[in-house]
């Protein structure tokens, strides 16, 4: 008998609902809907289910951009506060699942489409049981490990994205201050995310006291024409301040499998990746720097990756049961 799954993924922004059979995610059946136009997400669920005609799935599972505890999450750039019992609800499943974004990329990892997959550094042969790790940096910033085990996946909850932003350099210690001084905590989320570029971009304009800030997608812009040092000098700083901190992440998980980074404005990194110095700034760990050679950095560019970490993870969940 055919299973049907009902899968979402909800970023600060957008929402995205898809259907999945025996496992197998149904293209045509995604639909993106604005959160602004909404005031939570059980809404967003009747609407989908309503309009593609499907009925009560067999299984459910959320994606969410926030910290997910027993079952119940809050997202952190959007006022929803989700649970199991809210998705249980909303869709009649008998099984449901609760997960931060960033787990169902990690779940993801090895069904995603070779063609969906830009190597920054890489590739090295490794077993089947190496730990991998996501890196999401889009609205956001966190990153979580993938432990693969003869009993199965497991993807840890992180939010080390709201950890304090590593200041190496005099440069780097008077832009965490300057960040610190407008919003008042320095975190690596406030920098290395699309709002962060934003904060370097006007950091730089101010110690140079020319040109006023500008949106995340200005500055990207004017980096391309090169009609904006500070732009320019705005995205080589993130870049760099990226491969330091990814860096610091491969130190600390020793993801042997490879590093997966993820979200939109990693995606809009990648072009500068290859010339702003990311695999200097990630290997730069003094006596470690060799050692730094042995991980593989990878750019996913499936935007749909979330929702089939979510459909493996059902598909596991009921296997178990």
């Amino acid at each position: 008998m055919s299973r049907q799954s009902l899968v979402a993924d909800i970023g600060g922004t957008n929402t995205r609902v898809a259907l999945a059979r025996d496992g197998v995610l149904v293209d045509a059946s995604t639909r993106a809907f604005r959160n602004s136009e909404f005031g939570a997400l059980e809404p967003v669920l009747r609407q989908f289910i309503e309009e593609a005609g499907c009925g009560a799935p067999d299984a459910a599972c959320i994606a969410m951009a926030g910290p997910v505890f027993e079952g119940r999450g809050k997202m952190t750039n959007l006022d929803w506060v989700l649970d199991v019992d809210v998705l249980a609800r909303a869709t009649g499943a008998g099984t449901v699942a609760l997960l931060n974004d960033l787990q169902a990329q990690g779940h993801a990892l090895g069904h995603l489409s070779a063609d969906r997959l830009h190597p920054i550094i890489g590739a090295h042969e490794t077993s089947g049981e190496a730990a991998q790790l996501v890196v999401g940096v889009g609205t956001g910033f966190n990153a979580a490990p993938v432990w693969n085990t003869e009993t199965g996946r497991y993807v840890p909850p992180s939010e080390c994205g709201h950890a304090s932003l590593p200041a190496r350099r005099d440069d780097d210690r008077r832009l965490a201050a300057f960040v610190e001084h407008n919003h008042g905590f320095a975190s690596i989320e406030d920098v290395l995310s699309g709002r962060g570029l934003e904060r370097i971009h006007s950091w730089l304009c101010s110690e140079r006291q020319t040109g006023d800030g500008a949106s995340a997608a200005e500055v990207m812009q004017a980096a391309e024409t090169g009609g904006d040092p500070c732009a320019q000098d705005a995205v080589a700083t993130f870049v760099r301040l990226l491969g330091n901190v990814t860096g610091d992440l491969a130190l600390t998980h020793l993801p042997f499998g490879g590093i997966y980074l993820i979200g939109g404005v990693a995606r809009a990194m990648v072009p500068h990746m290859h010339t702003n110095g990311f695999v200097e700034a990630f290997r730069d760990k003094g006596r470690f720097s060799t050692f730094m050679e042995r991980f593989d950095v990878t750019v996913v560019e499936d935007d749909y990756a979330a929702l089939i970490g979510s459909i493996v993870h059902l598909e596991h969940r009921m296997a178990q049961s």
